[in-house]
């Protein structure tokens, strides 16, 4: 028995929780229709995180993985932060705005939010996934014992053993071509860049725990390629954006959907981490600027979303944090119950 099959999950199928776009409407989704469905919760509050699960819960009573963020808190850098508003000013300008007077830490990590483990161990999901990192073993231990199972993204196998010794269930081996953020434990440590396929095997032999693939997985193809190579599961982000239960806006969808598909790119001018995106105008004003030049991750998602907000008040959609990942070309706008029975059936064709 797989360890989604011990939670009652029937298909091997992990919507990841892709914060901004994972709504409770589509988790619930997901999950009604037999696969795991998954909210993030790391750009949230605990008082945020506990109701989107009751919303989930209110129109599904099935499995649910909520996601947190283990990032290093932020450093602030004054005069780094005051030069990349500076170097946004004109772009800024072009929407007939200004950049904020200064930049704040927006996302407290759940390394040190005391309120969000209360509220999980309070709500007791079924699953608790970690990315950028590991929170402490006192935290860990914590969520064992209240009965949750416990995934971790590792993109190496350096990070997958850390996460294997540290109590996981699982390790979600998150490939290069994955969309929105790398969940490396170190964003300034040399990235290797493994593709999803490499990673997976290498992870399958050398953890002792199962392996969750991640990273430009589109169809029951690709899920059942995943599953040859000894992954227990695939996870799945991009497929999921077009549902109409997304959160996904009409900008992020209309990109979707067009050439820019073909062309995501890996930036940290939006948030501050490297996260792959659609080619967009913030991939283009992030192109020629050293990672010296961006503030840390969340403050410079201050910026990010300010610019954002300012496009959009003047009907350009050019500016949002559009991740995807490389397989963007083969989504498909569909409702989320009929894209996992397609999922379902295509898997079957070629197991």
């Amino acid at each position: 028995m797989t360890l989604l099959q011990s939670l009652g999950i029937e298909l091997p199928i992990i919507q990841a929780p892709m914060a901004g776009v994972s709504s409770p409407a589509l988790a619930a989704a997901v999950s009604k229709a037999g696969a795991l469905g998954s909210i993030g919760v790391g750009s949230t509050d605990a008082q945020g995180a506990r109701r989107m699960i009751a919303a989930v819960r209110e129109r599904a009573r099935r499995p649910l993985n909520v996601n947190v963020f283990c990032h290093q808190p932020a450093k602030a850098d004054p005069s780094v932060e005051s030069a990349w508003l500076e170097y946004l000013r004109p772009y800024f300008a072009r929407f007939d705005a200004k950049p904020p007077p200064a930049l704040k830490e927006i996302y407290r990590s759940f390394l040190e939010d005391d309120a969000m483990l209360a509220a999980l161990l309070a709500d007791k999901p079924h699953v608790v996934s970690f990315h950028f990192g590991l929170p402490s073993s006192e935290r860990i231990r914590a969520l064992r014992e209240a009965g949750i199972v416990l995934l971790a993204t590792a993109t190496n196998i350096v990070e997958g053993r850390a996460a294997a010794k540290a109590g996981v269930h699982a390790v979600v081996a998150q490939g290069y071509e994955a969309g929105g953020h790398r969940g490396v434990f170190d964003p300034d440590a040399v990235d290797d860049r493994l593709g999803t396929l490499a990673l997976t095997r290498i992870l399958v032999r050398g953890l002792d725990v199962p392996i969750i693939a991640s990273g430009g997985i589109m169809d029951g193809a690709g899920i059942a390629a995943v599953l040859r190579l000894g992954a227990g599961a695939a996870q799945l982000g991009t497929a999921f954006v077009a549902c109409p239960e997304s959160d996904a806006d009409a900008g992020y969808r209309e990109a979707l959907a067009s050439d820019a598909a073909n062309h995501t790119l890996m930036t940290r001018a939006i948030s501050g981490r490297p996260a792959r995106c659609l080619r967009n105008g913030f991939t283009l004003l992030g192109a020629g600027v050293s990672s010296r030049q961006i503030p840390a991750y969340p403050i410079a998602y201050d910026a990010g979303k300010a610019l954002n907000a300012a496009a959009k008040t003047a009907h350009e959609a050019g500016y949002g944090a559009q991740w995807a990942g490389q397989g963007a070309p083969l989504s498909r706008q569909l409702p989320a119950a009929e894209l996992i029975a397609v999922l379902a059936r295509e898997l079957a064709q070629h197991a």
